[in-house]
């Protein structure tokens, strides 16, 4: 049994446009070009039906996972959030380390995660440091590298 994946609206807006997506568009787009390609004669050696079986293969894998991840979603939308003084899922928050750089990330879910865009995911470990944090608590993160101490700055919700 999975657990539930706490996702915001907007991230599952997103999984939901690259489903509708890959099956309205892409995909019968790939089984007209093998129909076309299964016509033209001997198949073992038909590149464009080899590819067009691997592209349809590889469609319907992220089909799969798609629904899943979608199946096991729990859309929590961080606007509604009432105790604002503390770090929950969907949270804006600034953080700086011990030379004092600062850093500001949002926690998301795990399928929405990018953190270039300093989006992280719920389960990561600097999330999970952070959790239920108020303004000035300092928490310790495990990173790979060892632990890393972050002062929480600030803390915003979206409206």
């Amino acid at each position: 049994m999975e657990r539930t994946n706490p996702i915001t609206p907007a991230g599952f807006a997103a999984l939901r446009e690259r489903y509708e997506n890959l099956f309205a568009v892409e995909r019968p787009a790939v089984v007209e070009v093998v129909s076309w390609a299964a016509g033209n004669g001997d198949r073992s050696e038909n590149g464009d039906y080899i590819y067009g079986r691997q592209k349809l293969r590889a469609i319907d894998r992220e089909l799969g996972q798609l629904s899943k991840k979608m199946k096991f979603a729990k859309v929590v939308d961080p606007a509604r959030q009432e105790d604002r003084s503390r770090i929950f899922f969907g949270a804006t928050v600034t953080i700086a380390d011990e030379d004092d750089l600062q850093r500001t990330v949002t926690l998301v879910g795990d399928d929405e995660a990018d953190a270039g865009e300093g989006r992280i995911g719920w389960n990561s470990p600097l999330a999970r440091a952070l959790r239920g944090a108020r303004v000035g608590d300092v928490k310790t993160v495990v990173l790979p590298a060892g632990p890393k101490e972050w002062e929480v700055v600030e803390i915003t919700y979206p409206s």
